[in-house]
């Protein structure tokens, strides 16, 4: 309601969708279509502007049914009656979009291929997290490619669909002045944060069993790191933009027993005011001694081990109840070999990916006026909702989009996927085999003591820090 449909009504109003497409919703809740309907009616409106175009908004309404189906279930009845409403359309794209648990991705998948409602060009795509380790992974993987080849399969990360990371492509490989100084001889190191104020509420059953590292890094940073660190690619073509992204995580540094107590910090929120600790949040199950080890927050020290990167430093953080709701990308230079001017500072380029999604390039300049040269970093700054007129797309339009064009290149293949499980799961071992429970940090700051000291011990801050 927050998300999928309002991208769909956007793709519906800027004319993406042919006039015969259908929305076909599938649950256990037993929902006729005037009952969906009326239900995105009062649900959805928050979130679109309906008064703005109230045919349109009909129209969008006139697309959905609802079809009553349990996976895994002994009723297969729902299966017969989603067949019937899609007989006679086997030449149609058809997308299944599986916003359920992983458990559910294979069997669904098997059920959906017993009922003979895969075709050629039906196309499938699963939300995070992909398995909760390597194994689990890979299991998965092997149950949905059973039934659908790679090439239908769009494992999807929201962030990939964010102007911004689009965008960092084009300002590496579109602009001839980065690209000779985008390696180690220039760039000093790299940071890579997405801070939530939100906590958990009612979500610790889920949160216990995933933690910061496997809810947010496996997928959304590493995402982030793998464009940022990689080689041009010889075309802007689906498959060799992936190949890249894949050589970076494969060159990793692994971080594995003792080294993660060196590269790596967890945390976990406590109260703070009004702010209720992880152990603590309302409606949440109650906590066990599993909730007392779980990380709310993680930083990470990554190294990429080739030849532009060697020697660059990639800190990752993540965690919840931040003191802001951040998601951004800081590119910090290294200083001027030989500077004739006093208090100066290295250059640095951000890419925000939220709340305002934009970039900024800050360089030295001289503050107006007599006298004694004076330097300020100002910032050169591009923000997408300012600087072009037409309105800035959600993610997920551009990646429902792309699943409607069957263009993968913004969706993680398989082997990307599991190599990034393959640097992930030894960090999650040493953090197991670890008695000490993550460092606590109060509801509201920028996270544990530790995380500053992650950078801290070579002369190094957050970029909030700095400013």
């Amino acid at each position: 309601m927050r998300k999928l449909l309002p991208a769909l009504y956007h793709c519906d109003r800027d004319g993406r969708l042919s006039p015969a497409t259908r929305v076909i919703a599938m649950s256990r809740g037993g929902l006729t279509d005037a009952d969906f309907r009326g239900k995105v009616d009062a649900e959805v409106r928050a979130f679109v502007p309906v008064d703005d175009d109230p045919s349109g908004w009909e129209r969008f309404l006139g697309r959905l049914h609802h079809v009553s189906v349990d996976v895994g279930g002994a009723d297969g009845s729902g299966w017969h009656d989603l067949a019937a409403l899609l007989a006679g359309h086997e030449d149609r794209d058809r997308v299944f979009y599986l916003a359920s648990p992983p458990r559910t991705f294979g069997p669904f998948c098997r059920e959906l291929a017993a009922a003979g409602l895969v075709t050629p060009r039906s196309r499938v795509v699963l939300e995070k997290p992909l398995g909760h380790d390597l194994p689990s992974a890979q299991r998965i993987n092997d149950e949905v490619g059973a039934i659908f080849d790679e090439r239908q399969i769009f494992r999807i990360d929201h962030y990939l669909g964010k102007e911004t990371v689009q965008n960092l492509l084009v300002l590496r490989f579109a602009n001839a002045f980065l690209e000779p100084i985008w390696n180690s001889l220039w760039i000093d190191h790299v940071q890579i944060t997405a801070a939530e104020t939100v906590g958990t509420p009612g979500r610790r059953g889920y949160y216990d069993h995933a933690g910061a590292l496997r809810d947010m890094v496996q997928n959304h940073l590493l995402q982030l790191l793998t464009l940022t660190a990689m080689e041009p690619p010889a075309r802007n073509d689906r498959e060799a933009i992936r190949d890249e992204k894949v050589k970076v995580l494969q060159a990793l540094r692994p971080i594995a027993g003792t080294e993660a107590g060196r590269f790596t910090v967890r945390g976990q929120y406590t109260g703070a005011g009004d702010l209720p600790g992880y152990l603590d949040e309302p409606g949440s199950t109650p906590p066990t001694e599993g909730s007392r080890r779980v990380e709310t927050f993680t930083a990470i020290r990554a190294e990429i081990r080739n030849w532009r990167w060697a020697g660059v430093p990639f800190y990752l953080r993540t965690g919840k109840r931040m003191p802001y709701r951040r998601s951004e990308i800081v590119v910090q230079f290294k200083d001027v070999p030989h500077s004739i001017f006093p208090g100066g500072s290295p250059n640095r380029l951000v890419l925000r990916l939220q709340p305002e999604e934009g970039i900024e390039l800050h360089i030295m300049a001289k503050e107006p006026g007599a006298g004694e040269v004076t330097l300020k970093p100002v910032p050169l700054a591009l923000s997408f909702g300012k600087t072009f007129s037409n309105r800035v797309p959600e993610a997920y339009e551009r990646l429902l989009t792309d699943v409607l064009a069957g263009n993968p290149t913004l969706f993680m293949r398989r082997d990307e996927v599991e190599a990034a499980w393959r640097w992930i799961d030894p960090i999650l071992d040493a953090w197991r085999a670890d008695p000490a429970l993550p460092e606590p940090y109060p509801a509201g700051t920028t996270g544990p003591a530790g995380a500053h000291e992650l950078l801290g011990r070579s002369g190094r801050a957050w970029h909030e820090e700095e400013l």
